[in-house]
Formats: C-alpha cells, structure tokens, sequence
C-alpha cells in the first residue's frame, strides 16, 4: 500500500540535506544524483504494486480543458 499522508520526521531538514547533495553539481550530475536516489528507494522499497501506485501518484495533474 502506497502511503501518501506526511511519514517522514523532520522533513525539513531531510530537504535541506537533499539540496546540499546537489548543491555545486551539473544539471546532468544532479539528473543522475535523482536517478540513483530513486533507484535506491525503489530496491529498499521492493514491491512493483508500491512502486507502480507511486509513479501513477507521481504523474503531473492535466488539466481538463
């Protein structure tokens, strides 16, 4: 089961670690910092239903015309 509601203590500085990873890096070397961060949750998360639930959730909203 995805769970979408807050889960994450100190999110905060959770953020500012996250930006401090990428901080002096190139676009591309950022680009691939995200990649591996996402594959290394993925792994430790380890379930395709999860994961599958998570992309969907992940997709930009589109507006309906």
């Amino acid at each position: 089961m995805l769970n979408t509601k807050p889960n994450l203590p100190n999110s905060d500085d959770f953020y500012a670690s996250l930006l401090h990873a990428h901080e002096g890096l190139s676009k591309g070397d950022s680009d691939a910092l995200n990649a591996r961060l996402i594959l290394l949750l993925a792994n430790h998360i380890g379930e395709p239903e999860v994961l599958n639930k998570a992309l969907q959730a992940a997709q930009p909203r589109r507006e309906t015309p």
